[in-house]
């Protein structure tokens, strides 16, 4: 009998087609279309990668060795008749000696050094030879006598900063064809330096300076330092956490917890998300307009920096302040309810607790994101050069002063070499300080992290 119920067999080909065990035409495609796009990723992110490893190595090999200077370690004999003629160690009457004054002092003990040394000069002049010493030296000296009266009349052993052109010279941006063409050193000069440095009176060390001392003229790259740069930066920081942290999570927690929905919140989300975008260089104009020319403020003080600042970071804690927020439950906020609490017991007692990290992490984020700004800042006149250091609080916050991003522009508009050097040492510093604030964002997050 024949099985009337039974099917026609089916064609191998036609079976291997729909085998899930075989790959058809369009899963071939699709699967190949997946590995290109692995490859894709894989060659953007060592792109990616390649990029900044050649970025930090371009920055470091520049800027590390402004953490090191070339120094010049001598006796130095302190005349009482050219120091303090009158014999009274009166700061005010020793104050009236100039920095010429210390000059021919320094001098003369470099020339008495190398005659002890037996070195040979050749040629060279007393200018020549005075030529290797920094024209900074005469100044710290000055100052640290100043600052020791009772010094004068002795021998002590100083240092002092060596010239910028001798300082390259060791550092490799200056060699002996290059001095040929340069009007600021001599070779002679720089073979003096390796007699120098044979001799134990010239080395090179880490050069703290670079981090305390304050900026210098375009005569002097191997003074410039980064202190008022630092205190000003540091002072608008301030202002900004004091300003920003409070106004801008009380205006978090009012739009996404007790504002009404309408079209007035809606247009406030609105701008608040378009300020988010608005290029730095427009809240500077606006500083310029409103703390200076309208609030009478003094230009390149850290307090308008920190106010325009303030302005420009506001949008960026206020958004992911929102976002954190809106990430807690609803739950917790019916249980709070539930149990009997207000509506601002149940935020402020739970909701905001929970949204803590993510608030603290969008703050100092805005934070390190306002550190590195510069254009709003040159609008407001910190670009000006600053050689005193700014006071403490609160009369420090009115004082004149630089910033760190606004210090590397400075140095990167002068033209010797030295300059150019010591930006690449700033931007390492400022790398440094904002490496510093994500890992305190990182440890404030994991700190006050709860779990629901």
């Amino acid at each position: 009998m024949t099985d009337i119920m039974g099917s026609a067999p089916v064609p191998a080909s036609r079976a291997r087609r729909s085998s899930l065990m075989a790959q058809d035409a369009l899963s071939k495609r699709r699967n190949a279309a997946e590995a290109r796009f692995k490859i894709y990723g894989i060659v953007a992110i060592v792109i990616a990668m390649l990029a900044l490893v050649w970025l930090l190595i371009s920055i470091f090999s520049v800027g590390l060795p402004s953490f090191r200077q070339t120094f010049l370690t001598m006796p130095i004999e302190l005349p009482a008749d050219k120091l303090d003629k009158s014999g009274v160690r009166d700061v005010a009457v020793m104050s009236k000696v100039t920095t010429v004054g210390y000059a021919a002092v320094i001098q003369a003990a470099l020339e008495k050094a190398i005659k002890e040394k037996g070195i040979d000069v050749g040629t060279m002049t007393p200018k020549d030879i005075a030529g290797v010493i920094s024209l900074e030296a005469p100044a710290q000296l000055r100052n640290y006598v100043l600052a020791n009266p009772e010094l004068v009349g002795t021998t002590i052993d100083f240092e002092v900063l060596a010239n910028g052109r001798i300082d390259g010279f060791f550092k490799g941006r200056v060699t002996m064809e290059s001095a040929q063409l340069d009007s600021n050193v001599k070779p002679e000069q720089l073979v003096l330096a390796e007699k120098l440095t044979e001799a134990g009176i010239m080395a090179k060390r880490f050069n703290w300076g670079f981090i305390t001392a304050p900026d210098a003229s375009d005569q002097r790259p191997e003074a410039a330092g980064l202190g008022v740069a630092i205190i000003g930066s540091f002072y608008m920081m301030i202002v900004v956490l004091v300003l920003s942290l409070p106004i801008g999570v009380a205006a978090s927690v009012y739009l996404e917890e007790f504002a009404p929905k309408n079209r007035w919140t809606d247009l406030i989300e609105v701008n608040i998300a378009n300020l988010a975008a608005v290029p730095s260089i427009v809240f500077g104009i606006l500083g310029l307009a409103v703390f200076i020319n309208f609030a009478g403020l003094p230009q390149s003080a850290p307090i308008v920096g920190g106010l325009v600042l303030t302005l420009m970071t506001l949008p960026r804690i206020i958004i992911p302040a929102r976002a954190a927020l809106k990430s807690v439950p609803p739950s917790i906020r019916d249980a709070a309810l539930g149990v009997g609490a207000s509506k601002l017991q149940s935020v402020f007692h739970h909701v905001l607790p929970l949204a803590a990290p993510g608030i603290l992490t969008g703050m100092i984020i805005g934070l390190a994101q306002a550190l590195g700004e510069t254009a709003p800042l040159l609008l407001i006149g910190m670009v000006a050069f600053v050689r005193d250091y700014p006071g403490m609080p609160l009369d420090g916050f009115f004082n004149p002063a630089s910033a760190l991003p606004v210090q590397v522009f400075s140095w990167t508009t002068r033209g010797d070499p030295g300059f150019v050097e010591r930006a690449s040492g700033a931007i390492i510093v400022l790398l440094i300080f904002l490496l510093i604030m994500n890992a305190v964002a990182i440890i404030l997050r994991r700190r006050f992290e709860r779990r629901w």
